[in-house]
């Protein structure tokens, strides 16, 4: 089968690129700006009929979610109106459909860890232009799988991990939220579940699913900065604070915990906790740098 994957030089399509030779029966056509905007029609139909697609991993999106509020038509086009292109361009090519989406379609009032199944309240226009998004792929494309993450993270691209280290050299102390909880996802566990579902799908069968993976365990932005300090040997002291002293211009949900037993039973999967990932990806980043 030929898989195209979008976004392939961010945090996840990145990861995919490592994982692809687990998948030898298949052929990867990995595309990213400026060679491949997924929110040309014209580009995506042309582009999955000439490479006869089978399967489409969509990791494009604007994930910016603060420069959002005020760039409101970009973050739609992406996310909202790229999403409709490939979900036609896969209905074209009688393909396969898996699209990444977010946490924030909830608003994070809940308590308990969010189902596929609860209602979607976005805050933000982010948090709307990937809802609106979801909602295009399920009225347009004939086989699709629709995975919501949170608090992604990798050695590639710009994510909180990162900030931390930088900041964790270059201060002394620093403040964290403590009362905005959820479950860090590495972006290699991601991208390992969706190699797994590439693996074990039937091209012969339609599929409408939502699912939510992030890595298992829960924790706050504070925990998390603490976790990584302690296991690079930093010694930057954080400080816990609360969201409404570090204000932004879209707002954070306070509680944004998936629910991942849909995706687990479905598939077979085993996901890791949050913490013991984050000592993997730490170990490894260390790795690479000697």
């Amino acid at each position: 089968m030929n898989i195209l994957v979008t976004g392939s030089r961010g945090q996840l399509g990145s990861e995919l690129r490592e994982l692809q030779s687990a998948l030898g029966s298949h052929r990867f056509f990995f595309t990213d700006l400026p060679e491949f905007d997924i929110a040309s029609a014209d580009e995506a139909l042309s582009y999955c009929r000439e490479h006869e697609i089978g399967a489409i991993v969509n990791c494009a999106a604007y994930t910016a979610v603060d420069r959002a509020e005020s760039d409101v038509e970009t973050a739609f086009r992406v996310n909202r109106d790229g999403a409709a292109v490939l979900a036609n361009a896969a209905k074209a090519c009688n393909a396969l459909l898996l699209h990444v989406s977010t946490d924030y379609v909830f608003d994070g009032s809940g308590c308990r860890p969010y189902r596929e199944d609860d209602p979607a309240i976005p805050s933000g226009v982010y948090g709307q232009s990937k809802w609106e998004g979801e909602e295009a792929i399920r009225r347009i494309a004939p086989s699709y799988m629709i995975i919501r993450t949170s608090w992604l993270y990798s050695a590639y691209g710009q994510n909180f991990v990162k900030t931390m280290l930088r900041l964790g050299c270059e201060r002394d102390s620093i403040g964290v939220v403590f009362d905005q909880v959820g479950s860090p996802t590495w972006a290699a566990d991601l991208a390992t579940a969706i190699v797994t579902i590439l693996e074990r799908f039937d091209p012969g069968k339609s599929y409408a699913e939502t699912y939510h993976f992030s890595n298992e365990g829960v924790c706050s932005w504070y925990d998390f900065s603490r976790a990584v300090m302690q296991a690079r040997g930093l010694s930057c002291v954080v400080r816990p604070i609360e969201g409404a002293d570090y204000p932004t211009p879209a707002r954070r949900p306070h509680f944004s915990v998936l629910n991942k037993r849909k995706i687990r039973d479905a598939w077979g999967l085993d996901i890791p906790h949050w913490h013991d990932s984050l000592l993997k990806m730490l170990d490894s980043e260390t790795r690479d740098e000697r």
